[in-house]
């Protein structure tokens, strides 16, 4: 017979929301247990968590650990960029208008990644296992794991956080409605020879966003959101033609670019789990929902999911009740389908408002847009919206 490990709640990846989930679920009381799956290889890009992710990760005691790592986001700014008939203004938000610091703050993510790690290997009450899991079964009162090690994992409750082709997903048969976009998303970091003050810019282009994120010093990662024919051209490119072309593209705001190593290139899609759970199993992060890199949405949303998870799941266990019960399962899919599908909702209008030829698509967003810069309860509402403070 196999080895069995048993704990209260099984983790199932390591990515930061996992992560994070672990280690809030194991300072509730939970004995966990994290499966981490294979090593993961360098990232090169960056993550802006917005305020409220920051409040998150504050509350399960890691961002003091972080903060020395990021940049903060303290204004940020919309220009249009197209050259169709109908042009938005120009549009500046400050995190001053709503009382913060700032909306956000930015961070390289194998540091984020490296961080939450040494916590969680440091942590107690949660035990971190190099496997992955290759499915799951419901026994009496618990859900059983299938490792690829040959062991198997039982707890009351299992967290799939094992990314967009999440197995723990694919074995409770629950699928995934799928939306793809006839765009790629590049991701570079660059070297600049302006100070970007700490302000982000999102540049709205015909093939859709490129955005300017600060980072420490005069650095900042660059999401260029591209049809298909430009990413394979512009990926192509000799990094000084690489640096001239996004010069070009920001309008030469920062002055010189220098390119660093490692470029990204991820096809655009969004995705969305018909359901975000099964008897026993909770889904989050990528595992629920993808997300386009428009707008800083895709983690910030897995973190609410966790703090979601933190407070429903947490709370169970601190009462001494079953973290996997149906009725804490419910309440999870509860408070989080509405704010997942109403993001997605808002990043698919964006984004297809951009890609429109239409004149009167073209004013609704000029119009939006005005709006939002004029009308200041609308604005306010909106800033606080984007830096993820009035979620559901």
């Amino acid at each position: 017979m196999s080895e069995r490990i048993a704990c209260d709640v099984a983790v199932v990846g390591a990515g930061p929301a996992g992560l994070a989930t672990a280690i809030g679920l194991a300072r509730r009381g939970a004995r966990t247990l994290l499966l981490t799956g294979p090593e993961r290889t360098a990232d090169h890009r960056t993550t802006a968590l917005m305020e409220g992710s920051v409040r998150v990760l504050d509350a399960i005691g890691v961002w003091d650990r972080l903060r020395p790592h990021t940049t903060p986001l303290r204004d940020l700014r919309i220009v249009d960029a197209t050259r169709r008939l109908v042009r938005a203004p120009e549009v500046l938000f400050r995190a001053s208008e709503i009382g913060l610091e700032a909306f956000g703050h930015n961070i390289e993510n194998d540091a984020l990644r490296g961080e939450l790690r040494a916590v969680a290997d440091a942590q107690e009450g949660l035990d971190v296992l190099s496997a992955s899991a290759k499915g799951h079964a419901l026994e009496s009162g618990q859900i059983a794991i299938a490792l690829d090690d040959g062991r198997t994992v039982t707890a009351r409750l299992a967290v799939a956080a094992d990314g967009r082709l999440s197995r723990m997903r694919e074995a409770a048969g629950i699928p995934m409605r799928t939306r793809a976009y006839p765009q790629v998303a590049l991701t570079f970091v660059v070297r600049h020879t302006r100070a970007h003050e700490d302000i982000s810019t999102e540049f709205h282009m015909e093939s859709g966003p490129f955005t300017l994120v600060p980072l420490a010093g005069d650095r900042s990662s660059i999401v260029c959101v591209v049809s298909e024919r430009d990413a394979v051209r512009l990926i192509g490119l000799d990094t000084p033609a690489l640096a001239r072309e996004l010069e070009r593209r920001a309008g030469s705001l920062l002055g010189t670019f220098e390119v660093e190593e490692g470029r990204g290139a991820f096809p655009l899609a969004a995705e969305s789990a018909e359901r975000l759970t099964a008897p026993r199993l909770a889904l989050m992060a990528e595992a629920a929902h993808v997300m386009p890199p428009i707008g800083a949405q895709g983690l910030n949303l897995g973190l609410r999911d966790a703090a979601a998870l933190l407070e429903i799941a947490g709370a169970a266990v601190e009462r001494g009740e079953d973290p996997g019960d149906d009725s804490v399962l419910t309440r999870y899919a509860a408070r989080r389908r509405r704010d997942i599908d109403s993001r997605m909702a808002a990043v698919d209008l964006l984004n297809r408002s951009l890609l429109s030829d239409l004149v009167p698509m073209q004013g609704l967003r000029g119009l939006g847009l005005y709006m939002m810069d004029k009308v200041c309860p609308l604005r306010r509402g909106l800033m606080r919206l984007g830096a993820g403070l009035n979620a559901a």
